[in-house]
């Protein structure tokens, strides 16, 4: 099993402060940090995520240039390339990162795996050339990127878990059910320690496994 940490869109923006701020962003970029320090070897490959919208156009009727956004199909200005607000929020550690994908260059883009990596690669190729069979998905928002990214991932074959102490959303009603539709879809919804516990004891049935194995190997040689 090879797993990896997908992180959507942990951007000034989308944190407070920003043009999207969704309450608790910041925590969330702290805990992530804080969560790989930790726990250094639970992933093989980290990825993050980020809107990387232009500065010029509407991106695909993204953003709400003539009227008012109506925040579900029309957004405020966010994350336009090259801006602070495009940036990483500080308290993510981006040293941590293997893997940058940027998505929504002139067009609405929600799932991670609508972008690509700097090598030109989409994130689900990124994963199959490394052999990637489970991915953990944080992030922000909830009820928007972290969905259609945890769903895509599933979509493409993977094993899925969304650690929901390390997410946050839009709407505390819609982030429920959110959760609540991504287990219906057979995506694991968990807290990161909860995840953690449950990577050491698979971890340590493995071990006893290969104890077993050559204990009874070397019994029949006997």
């Amino acid at each position: 099993m090879t797993r990896a940490l997908l992180i959507i869109d942990v951007q000034n923006d989308f944190t407070e402060g920003g043009s999207l701020a969704v309450a608790g962003g910041g925590a969330v970029a702290a805990g992530i940090t804080d969560y790989l320090r930790t726990h250094p070897d639970e992933y093989q490959l980290v990825v993050a995520s980020r809107d990387w919208h232009d500065a010029t156009g509407d991106n695909g009727g993204h953003f709400a240039t003539t009227e008012d956004p109506d925040f579900t199909v029309t957004w405020p200005a966010h994350c336009v390339a090259g801006t602070p607000g495009a940036e990483y929020h500080p308290a993510l550690d981006t040293s941590l990162i293997d893997i940058h994908i940027r998505k929504g260059q002139g067009k609405p883009a929600y799932s991670a795996f609508e972008g690509t990596a700097d090598d030109g690669m989409t994130l689900a190729e990124e994963l199959d050339a490394r052999g990637v069979t489970d991915v953990d998905v944080v992030g922000l928002a909830t009820d928007y990127c972290v969905r259609a990214s945890a769903l895509d991932a599933l979509g493409v074959g993977r094993t899925v878990r969304v650690l929901t102490d390390l997410v946050e959303g839009v709407d505390p009603v819609s982030s429920l059910a959110t959760l609540a539709e991504l287990a219906g879809d057979g995506i694991e919804v968990v807290s990161s320690d909860g995840a953690v516990a449950e990577d050491d004891a698979e971890a340590a049935a493995d071990a006893a496994d290969v104890d077993a194995a050559g204990t009874t190997a070397g019994t029949a040689h006997e």
